[in-house]
């Protein structure tokens, strides 16, 4: 998932910014393991890539929208300890290749990162023409998430993620939806979290804003449930780059984070420039041993951060 600005000068138009989904970008070339792999990961002696995580943490995991693969799963266990698992179709993807493989990924030993797809502002502003308010939208798709769950067999008190795709300041109907579906999956067997950008944006002159900021003050404001919150902010620094090495969550502005996204695929140019060494020559970040797999790099206090197992 990344960060983009509608506008050139990357300004919020209606202080809103588009938010792409988990990794989806085309690899044109494939890379080796060693030219981008990080410089200090700890190896095997078979050379696969061990999680360089100390036993309580930070603990690295990933998250892409395609599913990469049973035995590739299997593989990357050796170097991430979780991952993302969809519960919808992801970001402009019609299928959802993530459906059905929890119970095999549990048995490989995976820890969750439990993410369900959001509306854009032109999808709720559409259905709100229709008759849908923007409140009423989100208490659908939070039904549909939390069936999908369900179905899945997540645990209760599982955390799911809402996938905010647009940052800065929400408008008054994105928080509308927002709300609704964290409130909705509160009065569930599930606990609400959101991804949401970290990246500070300019609201007016002289005022900066994150959206995770804008979600905590409208929770308290609103006297709402609390919600787990998945940042996203890869810019260097704070963002280490494309490595192994993960910062603890304390090392990123917002704080209280459950998870956090320091790495994209592919990287922005405009905020990574002192960590693009460390991103592969197409500006893609792979996994270790398996460079075919451009993902985004992810890092928690718990091996299993949607307490998803």
């Amino acid at each position: 998932m990344k960060t983009m600005p509608k506008t050139v000068l990357g300004l919020v138009a209606a202080s809103v910014i588009a938010f792409s989904g988990c990794s989806r970008a085309k690899s044109t070339q494939s890379f080796s393991a060693e030219s981008n792999q990080p410089a200090a990961s700890a190896q095997s002696t078979s050379g696969s890539t061990k999680v360089a995580s100390a036993p309580d943490g930070p603990f690295v995991g990933f998250d892409r929208n395609d599913y990469p693969g049973d035995d590739t799963m299997a593989s990357m266990h050796k170097t991430f300890s979780f991952t993302v698992y969809w519960l919808t179709n992801p970001p402009d993807e019609t299928s959802n290749t993530w459906a059905g493989k929890r119970a095999l990924l549990r048995g490989q030993g995976w820890g969750f990162l439990v993410l369900a797809n959001g509306k854009l502002d032109a999808e709720i502003l559409k259905a709100q023409k229709a008759g849908t308010s923007p409140a009423a939208l989100g208490k659908q798709d939070a039904a549909n998430a939390v069936a999908a769950a369900r179905s899945e067999g997540f645990p209760r008190q599982t955390i799911l993620f809402l996938d905010q795709e647009e940052g800065g300041r929400l408008l008054d109907e994105q928080a509308g939806y927002l709300l609704a579906w964290t409130e909705a999956v509160a009065g569930s067997n599930y606990r609400p979290g959101v991804y949401a950008s970290g990246q500070r944006v300019q609201d007016d002159p002289g005022v900066w804003i994150d959206t995770i900021e804008d979600i905590r003050a409208r929770i308290k404001k609103g006297n709402l449930h609390d919600v787990a919150i998945f940042d996203a902010l890869d810019q260097c620094p704070p963002s280490p780059g494309c490595t192994l090495h993960a910062k603890p969550l304390s090392a990123a502005p917002d704080l209280n984070l459950t998870v956090w996204q320091y790495s994209q695929s592919p990287r922005r140019p405009e905020i990574t420039q002192s960590c693009g060494a460390t991103y592969a020559a197409d500006g893609n970040c792979y996994a270790p041993g398996t460079p075919a797999v451009f993902l985004d790099m992810d890092t928690a206090d718990s091996a299993d951060p949607s307490h998803g197992r």
